[in-house]
């Protein structure tokens, strides 16, 4: 050691090989390797012992500091209170508003069927014309009736003839009778005689009885033929226009009630009659003299206004819909039959309900949910909703009007939570 007190290091050395033992035969010949000095072991390793102190002192120092910020969020998150936008509950409007599909009609429809049998002579009408009630639409050759007719007129004058051959019989027998009646009383004739002149005026009463009859008989005959020969000229029955016309000059046709011949068909315009079927929900408030608003896909710059009309008063059990008619006046013809069209029917609400903006809807396990502020709070309520109108939610339970929804409501948001309203 010097005078410090340090050891002497190389006299260290020295005494350290001095006391090794002696090498082994093998291996004396071998090369020596460098040896280090045994307390730069001890220096390495306490080295490590200081970095994996310091470790564990970083380690924790950060989890301490993000449990503190954890903390930190936690409590500021309990005390932060959100600015929402809210919307105000409006009533629903007095009527509403249905469009269903919808298929037009003929205000009248008449099919026209021959009543008497005989060849087309003139046919005055085809499809597409437009006619007045009472116009000729075909004329009939009728030969066979015509001439029933005039054998019947023949009859009809030989029955009138006898006719007054028995009324002559009568005035004869009445004054035959007025001739004998005195002489009868004074006994001059027999009262055989009286009795015969009675019975004789009598019969002849009879006769004209009889005969006029048959007069009246056969005048109504002749009347049934002279109807029957009217037929021959075949009318327009209303206004309207040819739809269908199946026959043409010289066609047969049969007067046959039952299987006569559907000779031509013509509808009325002036006045479009539209079939629609109203669902369950809407149908307790369609009424005559409901507004209807008709559109056709076709006619994209036109719209027909008109009334409902008739309701069938029972809705169909298979659909539960409730057959509708709505006269449209047509005075131009725009219309057609058996068009397809969307009809808007401005129907009254029976019950009031409510409209909200659909972004205020809370749809989850529970249902439909809205949230409510009432006193700077959340109140969450559930709704029953009736129509979904796209971007507004109609209801009838949950909500009534004025209160103040909250749009875009955020998902942490529970009943009684703190909530102020954000600036617009």
């Amino acid at each position: 050691m010097n005078d410090l007190g340090a050891p002497n290091w190389n006299n260290v050395i020295q005494l350290d090989r001095q006391e090794r033992p002696p090498v082994e035969r093998e291996t004396k010949n071998l090369p020596r390797r460098a040896g280090r000095p045994r307390w730069g072991g001890r220096l390495f390793g306490l080295g490590g012992v200081f970095v994996l102190a310091g470790g564990l002192l970083a380690g924790t120092w950060g989890y301490q500091s993000r449990q503190e910020q954890v903390m930190a969020t936690a409590e500021q998150e309990r005390d932060f209170v959100p600015a929402v936008r809210v919307a105000t509950v409006e009533p629903s409007p007095a009527t509403t508003s249905v469009t269903l599909p919808g298929t037009t009609a003929a205000f009248a429809d008449a099919d026209i069927f021959a009543r008497a049998t005989g060849y087309i002579a003139k046919r005055n009408v085809d499809i597409g014309d437009r006619v007045k009630a009472g116009d000729v639409l075909a004329e009939l050759a009728v030969p066979e009736l015509d001439d029933q007719i005039s054998q019947n007129e023949s009859t009809l004058t030989q029955l009138e003839a006898s006719l007054q051959q028995a009324e002559a019989n009568v005035k004869l027998a009445q004054v035959t009778w007025d001739r004998d009646r005195p002489l009868v009383n004074q006994g001059w004739a027999t009262q055989q005689q009286g009795t015969v002149d009675i019975q004789t005026v009598k019969a002849d009463e009879a006769a004209v009885g009889a005969a006029q009859q048959n007069v009246a008989a056969q005048e109504n005959l002749l009347k049934q033929l002279r109807q029957n020969r009217s037929y021959a000229l075949v009318v327009a029955p209303f206004d309207g226009v040819i739809t269908q016309r199946n026959v043409d000059v010289g066609s047969l046709v049969q007067g046959n009630a039952t299987s006569g011949t559907f000779m031509f068909e013509i509808m009325q315009m002036d006045v479009i009659r539209v079939f629609v079927y109203v669902p369950q929900d809407a149908a307790f408030g369609v009424a005559p003299g409901v507004d209807a608003v008709v559109r056709v896909p076709e006619l994209p710059n036109r719209e027909f206004a008109g009334k409902v009309t008739r309701i069938a008063d029972a809705q169909q059990s298979g659909t539960r819909t409730l057959l509708t008619e709505i006269d449209i006046p047509n005075p131009d013809g725009a219309l057609r039959s058996g068009v397809y069209c969307f009809v808007e029917l401005k129907i009254p609400r029976k019950t009031p309900s409510f409209v909200l903006p659909s972004e205020a809807i809370i749809f989850n396990r529970n249902g439909l949910q809205v949230a409510v502020i009432k006193e700077g709070k959340a109140e969450i309520r559930k709704l029953r909703e009736t129509r979904d109108l796209g971007t507004k939610v109609e209801v009838d339970a949950g909500v009534k009007q004025g209160d103040r929804v909250i749009l875009n409501p955020p998902v942490n948001l529970v009943e009684g939570s703190n909530v102020h309203l954000a600036a617009q």
